[in-house]
């Protein structure tokens, strides 16, 4: 049976692998941006994450304990802006599901029980972004609910 937790010091070696497996996933979509095989965070900066309580990571794990999926999460605000309301944002910094597990409602668990931190918190609303490269994301993302905020574009020189 699978279990979504908060993320600890233990998991960080099942953390980095994952990370790896969503660096590729961008590399080979965008392989002018990514570099691959890599990781946007080492082991010392993920244990600092961890023990920030305004980055809570959580992690799904197996029947071993071991992870197979995770969810990063950054608390945002911005206070008194000249145009936009005070409203707090659970910001979805980066979810991964291990690539043997995917289809296995990890991703949906991983969600529900960031939704869940995110009311109990008293959060306005919870955001992410996604790469266009990566149409399965997307697709994932537009079942559980989540409609286009705002889109970055670009144009390549």
């Amino acid at each position: 049976m699978n279990t979504v937790r908060r993320a600890e010091k233990k998991d960080i070696p099942g953390i980095l692998a994952l990370l790896v497996q969503v660096d590729m996933v961008h590399h080979n979509g965008r392989p002018d941006i990514f570099k691959g095989p890599a990781t946007k965070y080492d082991a010392g900066e993920l244990e600092e994450i961890l023990m920030d309580p305004a980055s809570p990571v959580f992690v799904c794990v197996d029947e071993t304990d071991s992870p197979i999926g995770h969810a990063f999460c950054v608390h945002k605000q911005i206070l008194e802006d000249h145009v936009l309301t005070d409203i707090k944002t659970l910001y979805i910094d980066d979810i991964c599901v291990d690539e043997s597990h995917r289809g296995q409602h990890v991703g949906t668990a991983l969600y529900q029980a960031v939704l869940d931190y995110a009311k109990t918190q008293g959060f306005y609303n919870v955001t992410l972004n996604v790469w266009s490269c990566n149409p399965g994301a997307m697709a994932f993302y537009e079942s559980l609910g989540f409609q286009p905020q705002k889109v970055g574009m670009e144009i390549i020189l």
